[in-house]
């Protein structure tokens, strides 16, 4: 059964319709377009807590100068009937004069973790999502907020901050969901077009492969990379921007897998840069 879901845009609103909610409030934030991986937070979220906080802000200090920010794929109608059948209480959907009204200054910074992999292809990227996430836990003052493992270097650094900072906040990390050929769901996927689709696989192949020999034995870091690398560099239309294996906590490279350890990449499938990683245990 649908519920009747609660719409704001200002933060008196927000602030004005949280105070009507009793006991635990999980929070999703998004930046729209949703699709199932979005969903998955927000049923998660509903099983855990009394009541479920959606933000839908694109938000456009984490876009880089050549970056998507005009183009990024919106529909607001599409989601909020998506967020009503999943059971959100109560979306926020806020103009960016209100997230940053004029004369802005104020940034929140995690430092190391934030440098290697998307951060050395994204200059400023992290800033603008560790910022957006304090003010969005500021503003709502969840008791659990939901984030998926696909963007694995930004869960770990918001869960750095929510540390470092003191936030009284739990940071629930959820499955990728992926298609059923393997390729993750993005809302960047609607740039592929028809055989574009078909090659974009090649990210979860390449991952495929490297955990293949993992599970064989391979400890070596480097042949790890080489073999997801090997596999990109097999499709003429998938351009690798980097492969890593880094230990899960601090994102530093290996040089042997030892204990928890990342595998992620960057790939360009035509001009649509798309992620994906995986978790060895």
């Amino acid at each position: 059964m649908t519920r009747q879901i609660m719409l704001s845009t200002t933060l008196h609103e927000l602030r004005s319709a949280r105070l009507l909610l009793d006991g635990t409030v999980g929070l999703v934030p998004t930046m729209g377009f949703l699709h199932a991986g979005h969903i998955s937070l927000v049923r998660r979220a509903r099983e855990e807590c009394q009541n479920v906080i959606v933000s839908i802000f694109v938000n456009p200090t984490q876009f880089g100068p050549n970056e998507d920010l005009s183009k990024y794929p919106r529909d607001l109608d599409r989601d909020l009937h998506l967020l009503e059948e999943a059971g959100a209480d109560l979306v926020w959907t806020p103009t960016p004069e209100v997230v940053y009204p004029p004369g802005f200054q104020t940034w929140v910074e995690v430092q190391e973790m934030t440098r290697p992999l998307e951060g050395a292809q994204r200059p400023g990227h992290f800033r603008g999502v560790t910022t957006v996430v304090a003010k969005l836990f500021n503003a709502v003052q969840p008791t659990k907020a939901y984030f998926g493992q696909k963007d694995a270097q930004q869960t770990a650094v918001i869960q750095r901050m929510v540390r470092d900072l003191n936030f009284p906040i739990e940071i629930v990390v959820c499955p990728i969901v992926r298609e059923p050929d393997g390729l993750a769901m993005s809302s960047r996927n609607v740039y592929l077009d028809t055989e574009q689709r078909k090659v974009a696989t090649v990210l979860y192949r390449a991952l495929s492969a490297a955990k293949e020999e993992f599970e064989k034995g391979g400890r070596d870091a480097e042949k790890l990379r080489r073999t997801m690398q090997e596999v990109i560099a097999r499709e003429p239309l998938a351009q690798m921007q980097y492969v890593s294996c880094a230990d899960y906590d601090t994102l530093r490279e290996l040089d042997k897998v030892t204990g928890k350890t990342l595998l992620s990449m960057a790939v360009f499938i035509g001009k649509t840069r798309l992620i994906d990683n995986f978790v060895l245990e």
